[in-house]
């Protein structure tokens, strides 16, 4: 261990509140000061005039930079710029995911479920400073969304913040992702792992989709990049921009293979049913964008990825919670796809938005159209495949290849002392993984031990016969209590009576009426049994 891991552990823990105010400033001041220094490096490489007179604008410049990687949206004289790369979140997140940890080492969180006390601790300095730079990088031409830097720095922070405790605790305790999984409900982690899955296999599609039509349209970006003669050093920071606007492309894809495809401008669409577009910026990354007129042969098989999806969703979500109403597997499989509608409704809504100018005012996909969509298309295949993969899981269980009756089931050995017994049982009940356990009840005729039986055998039919005995006196025992009570209720109640002169009748009747008491009894076992005498 190093030396300094070593102080840590041994120091004192630090206050949790002020600690989480160190990391959240540590990480906007790195933050910042990464921006200031790419910011830096394009002033250099681009004409510009004395260092002294650019130099508000360049750190006024840096702080907007910083608050478009949170993105958040600001506004100009022709409009708003709300198209924000969604890759440039992966620098603020990366640094508060390490503060995170780092805070985790250096506070004492007695548990896991205390770990979002951490995450607001990080969460609420975070969104302060967010808002201030917010505040502090309004000029006359930009003004940054305050309300939107204050939510989205709270959101930033508390995921990333949050995501570095929890894994900090988890590695200082041993605890395995598996074993977080495992303390969730069975249905909640099998809808969960359906949704994720079916999520994963949407943005595979989408991933695939735009580098094989990047690929196709290869020359087209060359011919584009060398047209904008960038230079080693422009070039590298375009190279930046277009990977800082990769996981955009990538969800405009996914709604293309969900069928409402996206806009690049008012009136334009790029969708399966056909491509029309205008005049695009010049950016390499754009080539990929299919010519006007219908969508190309080969894409159209990317319609099929939101129902592989669905499938293999729909198939997780059952795996480790199967249905022993098979009429509620469709309706689970198909929550599966709603869920991940819901997910990539969000999505498309973060990676669209508006370029400011009056054409480019709407670019990307309709998120309620998307949503819409993966919850109908995602849903109909989970819907379908849950419920056939909740028949296998259900089935018959096989035995060396050969089909077991469904009312023959192993009982666990700890059942009359380790002796494995098939069970009889009504055909109606459904046997399979994960639906139930059979525990047979132990028969309560005097079963006395023959002249052949075995020693064991004897014994075991010996200890029954005393159990059975003891119960049988300690009913007996219960039912003279029972008995004297009833007489003493009977005793007080013809007093009573007496001394109110006669007056308790039921309805009209006068004669006395005799309360029936009823009782339930539980029996325990004789080591359950408490020696001592009751007072």
């Amino acid at each position: 261990m190093s030396k300094t891991g070593t102080a840590a552990d041994t120091a004192e823990p630090r206050p949790i509140y002020s600690t989480g105010g160190i990391a959240a400033a540590s990480a906007a001041g790195i933050g910042v000061a990464v921006i200031v220094t790419f910011t830096m490096v394009g002033w250099v490489a681009a004409p510009h005039d004395t260092f002294g007179e650019d130099i508000a604008d360049l750190l006024r410049g840096a702080v907007l930079a910083w608050l478009v990687g949170h993105h958040v949206s600001f506004a100009i004289p022709e409009g708003q710029i709300s198209l924000l790369p969604m890759g440039l979140v992966l620098l603020p997140g990366l640094l508060l995911y390490r503060f995170g940890r780092w805070l985790a080492r250096n506070c004492e969180i007695g548990r896991l479920r205390h770990v979002y006390r951490a995450a607001l601790a990080i969460a609420g300095p975070y969104a302060a400073i967010a808002g201030t730079l917010a505040l502090l990088a309004r000029t006359d031409v930009v003004e940054p969304s305050m309300p939107r830097a204050l939510l989205m720095g709270f959101v930033i922070a508390f995921i990333s913040g949050g995501a570095g405790v929890l894994r900090q605790l988890m590695r200082d305790k041993g605890v395995a992702a598996g074993d977080l999984l495992a303390l969730m409900p069975d249905r909640t982690r099998s809808l969960m792992v359906g949704m994720l899955v079916s999520a994963g296999t949407l943005l595979a599609g989408g991933v695939v989709l735009f580098l094989a039509a990047l690929a196709f349209s290869l020359p087209d970006a060359i011919a584009i990049t060398r047209s904008l003669a960038p230079g080693v050093v422009g070039g590298a920071l375009l190279l930046i921009v277009q990977l800082a606007y990769l996981p955009n492309a990538v969800i405009f894809a996914v709604c293309y293979s969900l069928g409402p495809g996206f806009a690049l401008g008012a009136e334009t669409v790029v969708a399966p049913t056909g491509v029309s577009v205008g005049a695009l910026p010049a950016l390499p990354l754009l080539a990929a964008v299919p010519a006007n007129g219908a969508a190309p042969m080969l894409s159209l098989a990317a319609l099929a990825v939101p129902f592989l999806a669905g499938t293999i969703g729909g198939v997780l979500t059952q795996r480790s919670a199967p249905d022993v109403v098979s009429e509620a597997a469709p309706l689970w499989g198909f929550v599966c796809g709603v869920t991940t509608g819901i997910l990539y409704a969000a999505l498309a809504g973060v990676a669209g938005g508006s370029l400011g100018a009056q054409r480019m005012t709407e670019v990307g996909p309709s998120a309620w159209q998307v949503g819409l969509v993966a919850a109908l298309e995602v849903g109909v295949a989970a819907a379908v495949a849950a419920w056939v993969a909740n028949w296998w899981y259900t089935r018959e269980p096989r035995r060396g290849g050969e089909a077991v009756p469904r009312n023959e089931v192993s009982v666990p050995e700890k059942v009359f002392d380790g002796a494995p017994v098939a069970v009889e049982l009504p055909p109606d009940v459904p046997v399979g993984k994960g639906l139930a356990t059979v525990t047979p009840l132990r028969a309560r005729e005097d079963d006395e031990p023959g002249e052949g039986a075995e020693p064991e055998e004897a014994g075991i039919a010996e200890r029954r016969a005393e159990l059975r005995r003891r119960r049988k006196a300690r009913r007996h025992d219960r039912s003279l209590e029972r008995r004297a009570r009833k007489e003493a209720r009977r005793e007080l109640r013809s007093r009573r009576r007496e001394d109110k002169g006669g007056r308790w009748r039921r309805g009209a009747s006068d004669e006395p009426s005799e309360e029936e008491m009823y009782g339930i009894t539980y029996e325990a076992a004789p080591e359950d049994v408490d020696p001592a005498p009751r007072s």
